[in-house]
This record gives structure tokens, C-alpha cells and sequence, in this order.
């Protein structure tokens, strides 16, 4: 396993932002920023016997300083969204920045994914770490976090979230990855299994409502694999709602996810121990130019952020995201890449 790490210029703050490179014997890389903890790149083995960049992003951070799409970024404290911006914990109620119509999104607006986090390097693994203080954001307590990026030779992805705080706070980390399997172009060909019996209903903001519906007969139903185009075009109030797919599914098991492309031949499967994944399908994704030139398009990407469910604070039966004061939160995350049969 090899580890480097080269300059990746300097924030609009004046911070050095380092681009560090895990590769193993497979040739199998994961390019880190310790600005956001960013997957900047995850260029992995395709059918044609090369490698293909299967994560959206860019060549500059000065790019990642403008983009408000998260590209590759660690999420936190809370993922997704908090209806109203606000949460009550232990009669105390808390406000927080509305960076999303009237609601909360992905952290506020300096979040996980706009800070400068501290990296140790080891032989098959970069550990990140950062401490959020009290009040950042809103939020109680001040949080110590790591999220640990792990590459093993057989050419997995292991994300880990370890964290403490000195008070009670909502925490719920995710990665933010735009996976394209073919590195680039539409991803509606991409064929995806999600394991999940049932999904959140979303209001018109996106919102989760506390209403959990079952995907049976519905274009959510992911059981058996399909394209993610097949239906997405549907006549449906929640894929209206989304711009497409933007919902948060109740996972039945640790196998959350299957996504495979037919053109590139690379397949990926998606484990976890958490309860939810959202799956954007990324309806809202802005078009733009991404690395090397290469053009960035409207659905052009498939994020699926492994997390609890959404708005979880104030939807009674939804997971807790609360980590209590002096406890220890750790989850983890793995994607596996190999190539599908037919390849």
C-alpha cells in the first residue's frame, strides 16, 4: 500500500490544503483534501483493464470554495435536513441557519464540509479529525470527530465515524460522494438494488414527514435491479417532489446497495451498520465543468449517503441521531468495487 500527498493551493482564508493519495496492488486509488475531508478522486478497476474516476469533482479548490453541491464532502453534524432549523434537546431550544427554504441542510452554512480538518496518514488509512466547539453552527457541546478512510486490497472503501462530545448533540455524518461508474455522462443507465422494503415520504420541501411508505408498486422499488432512468420520469407526487430521487430509504440490513454500469463493467456494492440511505439521483445538480474539463450534468450522478433517517429530531419513532455527553458514536461504511460478470 502507498501513501502521497501534494499541495492543492490555498482557501479564500489563506489555508494550505493538502490532496493525500491511498493506492494498493490493484492500483486501486482515493484522493483525500483535508479541506471538508473531501473525496476528491476514486479511480478503481474497470472491464477495459485501466481505471475510471468514478467520483465527481474538481481540479481546484478554488472550485470546491464555489460549488454548493458537496461534491465528495463529509457531511456533519447532521445530515440532510432539520425541518424548521430548529430542535429542542433537554427543554432547551436550539436555532440554527435555514440554507434550505425554511429548513436546515447538511450542516448549516459552514458545515463539516467547508472546514479544515487535520489528516494523519498511515500505511492503508488517512485519519481525519476535527473539533467542532460548542455552539458551532447551532449546535451543543463540543464535538471531537475523526472519520477514518481505510482502502484494503480487495479494492474496498471503508469510512469509519468515530466522535465524542462533552454535551448531548445531534449528530449524523454521511459522505457526500457523486458516484458515476463511467466517470462521467448521464448515470439514468446505471442499473441499482437497493435493499429496502420502505422509504420516507417527503413533504414539498424535501422534508421527511414521519411517514413511512412501502416501495411496492411504486417507481421507489429498487428490490430487483433496475435503471435508475426506468423510472424516474414517472408520474409520481414524490418523485415530483425530489426532482427525482431524493429519499431517504429504511434499510433492511447491512447490504444497503448494488449500483453497476454495463459500460464501464464496474460494479459497487454498498454495506453498512446504519438504519438509511438517501439516494439522490442528483435532480438539482447544477451543470458545470468538473476534473480535467470534463462536463458535470443534471443527473449525471448517484449519491448514496448511508446516514439516519432524515429530520429525526422531530419525527417520533425516526432513529435518535442524539450522541450523549462523554458516549461514543462510531459507524462505518464500506463500498466494494469489482467487476460485474458480464464484464
Amino acid at each position: 500500500m502507498a501513501v502521497s500527498s501534494r499541495p492543492f493551493g490555498r482557501t479564500a482564508a489563506g489555508a494550505a490544503v493538502t490532496a493525500y493519495t491511498l493506492k494498493n496492488k490493484n492500483g486501486m486509488t482515493v484522493t483525500v483534501l483535508d479541506y471538508g475531508a473531501t473525496v476528491q478522486a476514486l479511480c478503481v478497476p474497470n472491464g477495459r483493464g485501466g481505471l475510471t474516476d468514478v467520483a465527481l469533482g474538481y481540479d481546484t479548490i478554488e472550485e470546491y470554495e464555489r460549488s454548493g453541491d458537496y461534491l465528495g464532502a463529509t457531511i456533519g453534524r447532521v445530515g440532510n435536513r432539520i425541518g424548521g432549523a430548529r430542535f429542542s434537546l433537554n427543554g432547551v431550544e436550539h436555532a440554527l441557519a435555514k440554507n434550505d427554504g425554511e429548513n436546515h441542510l447538511h450542516g448549516g452554512l459552514k458545515g463539516f464540509d467547508k472546514v479544515m480538518w487535520t489528516v494523519q496518514a498511515r500505511e492503508n488509512a488517512l485519519v481525519c479529525s476535527y473539533l467542532s466547539p460548542d455552539g458551532e453552527e447551532g449546535y451543543p457541546g463540543n464535538l471531537n470527530v475523526t472519520v477514518t478512510f481505510t482502502l484494503s486490497d480487495d479494492n474496498a472503501l471503508a469510512i469509519a465515524y468515530d466522535g465524542t462530545s462533552d454535551k448531548d448533540t445531534p449528530v449524523n455524518m454521511t459522505n457526500h460522494t457523486y458516484f458515476n461508474l463511467n466517470g462521467g455522462g448521464s448515470v439514468l443507465d446505471h442499473e441499482l438494488q437497493i435493499f429496502a422494503e420502505r422509504f420516507c415520504e417527503n413533504d414539498a420541501g424535501c422534508l421527511p414527514t414521519g411517514r413511512l411508505l412501502d416501495v411496492a408498486g411504486t417507481p421507489f422499488d429498487f428490490r430487483l435491479a433496475k435503471t435508475i432512468g426506468r423510472d424516474i420520469g414517472a408520474d409520481d407526487e414524490q418523485l415530483r417532489r425530489g426532482h427525482g430521487y431524493d429519499h431517504n430509504y429504511v434499510l433492511s440490513g447491512r447490504k444497503a446497495a448494488v449500483l453497476s454500469s454495463a459500460a464501464s463493467g464496474v460494479e459497487m456494492t454498498v454495506e453498512t451498520d446504519l438504519p438509511g440511505m438517501q439516494l439522490y439521483a442528483s435532480g438539482s445538480l447544477s451543470e458545470r465543468r468538473g476534473k480535467g474539463g470534463a462536463p458535470i450534468v443534471t443527473r449525471g450522478a448517484a449519491c448514496l449517503e448511508t446516514q439516519l433517517y432524515p429530520n429525526g429530531m422531530n419525527c417520533w419513532g425516526f432513529p435518535t441521531p442524539i450522541l450523549r455527553a462523554g458516549q461514543r458514536m462510531h459507524t462505518e461504511t464500506i463500498f466494494r468495487f469489482a467487476l460485474r460478470q458480464d464484464a
